[in-house]
């Protein structure tokens, strides 16, 4: 049986609604301030975040031990912990995101595709921001800066709910923010962090389409579903990450070997690492005996078909069992992979596109037309030939940070970066033109 709640937290309980109605109107009040914020200062707060960052290393993990005991005391599994852990690298990982935003151009303003029409007036399109987004997020601190840098450079405001299990780390690094927010004179409540870990505040935060204008989940697949089935405001998401490489034939299997190992095994939490193995008949007799020695040495499991299994049970050390069907949708997040093996492109196209999350699928091959036909095919977010699939990530892409991995199919798809948080309106110009 459960204790009851303490007065003291029914109490909290029952002003929190009016909280998050005060941080959505800060939240709105301020995006009109960021929207109409010169690159120049964005910048300037963008570049001050990174250097807070760098300088208060060691307070920031001092708050970040106190999660990681906390965590450790509740019984968080091993992936949650590594996801919790905020390191010197990678602090010095999202500062570097800081300067690289910095760095790229402003967006916000900029107008595309502008054409002259019969009638005289031109017809473009200018970018703006969104307005106000809501991150819902699990374990990864990092994500605060993450979010908040991209916030601040797209000219929008957000607001903050991370896990209850990052909570102090988290509000150290949002006091990081609003300092360096405040010393560039942009609004400190550009940038706001839900300061209680009751789970009731992200019920209110989905349902304020007054103030917010999409929300962004990033977590678990049980918490991005509540959010999609219970949010009153567009949602920009991913459930799973399902991702595959595919082994063509011909290929350069040294080039396959390393990189199938590498999306696999470089770490086994993120959801762009690979979860399935694909390949081609004509290359499985070379590839697989060399892959699987490396697979056995490093302890991963592989549910394999049986053409798969035929030639991997036979080396030493290999936890080789026969895959179910439920095995080609899993997204294992551990030392476990699927592997199968396929006619040719054709067929490993047909299994991605049925069984993947249509998240990132990698082809590995020497073949061009095989690799054009893989991604013009392949549906999903992002598609890669000769890479691993743990490139799929806002900072390996060149934008600076990311807000989240999106599968959907509008506005924003793959890794969401400055452009994923703005819109496009339509502009005109005229010189007095009048329609007949």
């Amino acid at each position: 049986m459960n204790a009851p709640d303490s007065p003291n937290a029914l109490a909290a309980r029952s002003e929190l609604p009016q909280l998050m109605q005060v941080m959505g109107l800060k939240s709105k009040v301020a995006s009109t301030l960021m929207a109409r914020a010169p690159a120049a200062i964005k910048n300037r707060a963008l570049l001050a975040l990174a250097g807070l960052l760098r300088s208060q290393v060691a307070p920031l993990q001092t708050a970040n031990a106190l999660d990681l005991e906390r965590a450790k005391t509740a019984g968080l599994a091993g992936p949650m912990l590594d996801r919790l852990k905020l390191s010197p690298k990678i602090i010095e990982t999202v500062a570097l995101g800081c300067e690289q935003l910095a760095a790229m151009p402003d967006v916000i303003g900029e107008i595309i595709g502008m054409k002259q029409q019969p009638s005289g007036i031109r017809v473009g399109q200018m970018r703006v921001p969104i307005g106000v987004f809501g991150m819902i997020y699990e374990s990864r601190p990092n994500v605060t800066i993450e979010a908040a840098s991209l916030a601040i450079k797209s000219g929008n405001a957000c607001i903050l709910r991370g896990g209850s299990e990052a909570i102090e780390s988290n509000k150290a690094l949002a006091a990081l923010v609003q300092q360096a927010l405040t010393g560039a004179g942009l609004p400190a409540d550009a940038v706001q962090l839900v300061p209680t870990t009751d789970r009731e505040a992200v019920g209110l935060l989905i349902a304020m389409p007054q103030f917010v204008d999409v929300i962004i989940p990033r977590g678990g697949k049980g918490l991005i579903e509540r959010i999609s089935r219970d949010a009153k405001v567009p949602v920009i998401k991913h459930l799973d990450g399902n991702c595959h490489v595919y082994v063509d034939d011909p290929c350069d299997i040294a080039m396959a070997v390393t990189v199938a190992d590498n999306a696999k095994t470089q770490k086994y939490s993120p959801c762009n690492a690979s979860e399935g193995l694909l390949v081609a008949r004509g290359a499985a007799a070379e590839f697989l005996p060399k892959i699987g020695a490396i697979y056995a040495a490093k302890g991963v499991e592989m549910r394999c078909d049986a053409e798969a299994e035929a030639v991997l049970a036979k080396l030493p050390a290999a936890k080789v069992l026969a895959a179910t069907e439920q095995d080609w949708y899993e997204e294992y997040l551990a030392p476990i992979i699927s592997i199968k093996v396929v006619a040719g492109v054709d067929e490993a196209i047909a299994h991605i596109n049925k069984y993947s999350s249509h998240h990132t699928d990698a082809i590995l091959t020497r073949d061009h037309m095989h690799a054009q036909k893989f991604l013009r095919e392949v549906d999903s977010a992002s598609v890669l030939v000769n890479a691993s699939t743990r490139f799929a990530d806002g900072f390996e892409f060149g934008l600076g940070a990311e807000i989240g991995i999106s599968t959907d199919k509008f506005h924003a798809r793959g890794p969401v970066g400055i452009e994923g948080l703005t819109s496009l309106k339509y502009v005109v110009l005229g010189q007095g033109e009048v329609r007949t």
